[in-house]
């Protein structure tokens, strides 16, 4: 198969959709592999890099697109769009549900589009998904953190206290891998952190992992208005996969938050969980509504693009190698985790939850292929 690795182009975003060893594997197996200039060398992954792993290098995107398997990391970006081709395979995150115009670009386009984020294992878990959740949530911590400080529009608090000083009060809403992987870090740098969630099996769960140094509360409308009023950092890490994230925080809580107070919403690649969320960029990360520091940055891990690269290559490894051996058709009747992944299948939504919030038909994956 002919992969193509194109260089991201979103704001601020260093990450690449395969390392040096990743293209190597391919090349053992027969694959022909183009990888575009300086692709990856912000973090590290030179051309000559990849050129003595056996890919050879593209001087533009557009050569790049010509590949049948396109492996990247984020969502197409406007300017992509014209580059796609008919029958051409799309391995990436795309979190399509809140993005109508990228959706109806990979329609017209008749793509093969596989996400990341809504492939799904035997045992239910997302794992093209988890290792960024991983990531997100401790970096939402350190973001938030940073927020608090004054010259940043917090209110001046150090997340941990000091002897004598009371510590920040945290509020995580979801108890999923973003988080868990938040209240660790919170709990880590001496907050006090609170996880609201409505699965009680899941609450149970973090009580058993993390004792008594930390609470659990049954996730409500009036609950989670409460607990926010009260919190100094929140963050949100909702996830229902592959939908538009639910709006469980509305204006009037955001409005009730002391000034200073920071909210972090992990869940705006899915649209967000707060009424008042809306994108921003690691150019320009924040904004205040209602005195209250928003951080609504959609590609979060990209802060730390080396160390997300190499753990989103780890886990995507085996099934872009298993769609490049078989190609395509063979590799989503046989895997049933990437046909789970299959959102576009030239022309049809394939994603029950994106057909729903988007307004399409839905066919089911199998029969789109069959």
């Amino acid at each position: 198969m002919f992969i193509g690795i194109p260089k991201e182009i979103k704001v601020h975003e260093y990450r690449v959709g395969a390392t040096p060893e990743m293209v190597q594997l391919f090349t053992q197996n027969g694959h022909t592999v183009v990888v575009e200039t300086q692709a990856g060398a912000a973090i590290g992954f030179l051309d000559q890099h990849y050129i003595a792993a056996g890919a050879t290098i593209a001087k533009t995107a557009a050569e790049v697109y010509k590949a049948e398997m396109i492996i990247k990391v984020k969502e197409l970006q406007e300017s992509e769009f014209p580059l796609l081709h008919e029958g051409q395979v799309l391995f990436c995150y795309l979190h399509l549900a809140p993005d109508p115009v990228q959706t109806e670009s990979l329609v017209k386009a008749n793509v093969v589009a596989i996400a990341y984020e809504t492939v799904v294992d035997s045992k239910g878990r997302l794992p093209l998904l988890i290792p960024m959740s991983e990531i997100a949530g401790r970096i939402s911590i350190q973001v938030g953190a940073t927020a608090l400080q004054m010259d940043r529009g917090g209110k001046g608090l150090l997340l941990g206290g000091v002897p004598g000083v009371a510590s920040a009060k945290v509020a995580i809403i979801g108890g999923g891998v973003v988080g868990t992987e938040a209240a660790r870090m919170a709990l880590g740098l001496g907050a006090n952190v609170i996880v609201l969630d409505r699965d009680i099996h899941r609450l149970r769960e973090l009580d058993a992992l993390f004792g008594p140094g930390m609470q659990t509360l049954y996730s409500t409308p009036s609950s989670i208005a409460k607990t926010l009023k009260d919190s100094d950092l929140v963050v949100g890490s909702v996830l229902v996969p592959g939908k538009t994230a639910p709006r469980l925080v509305t204006k009037e809580i955001i409005k009730s938050m002391s000034p200073g107070s920071v909210f972090v919403d992990v869940a705006i690649d899915q649209g967000g969980c707060s009424e008042t969320s809306r994108p921003t960029t690691h150019a320009n990360p924040t904004y205040i509504v209602d005195d209250v520091v928003h951080y609504c940055v959609t590609n979060m891990p990209g802060a730390c693009a080396r160390t997300s690269t190499l753990a989103l290559t780890n886990a995507t490894l085996p099934y872009a190698l298993a769609i490049a051996n078989k190609g395509y058709k063979r590799a989503l009747k046989e895997n049933n985790s990437l046909l789970h992944g299959l959102n576009v299948y030239r022309g049809k939504i394939t994603n029950e939850h994106v057909a729903h919030d988007l307004g399409y038909a839905y066919v089911a994956p199998e029969t789109a292929i069959a």
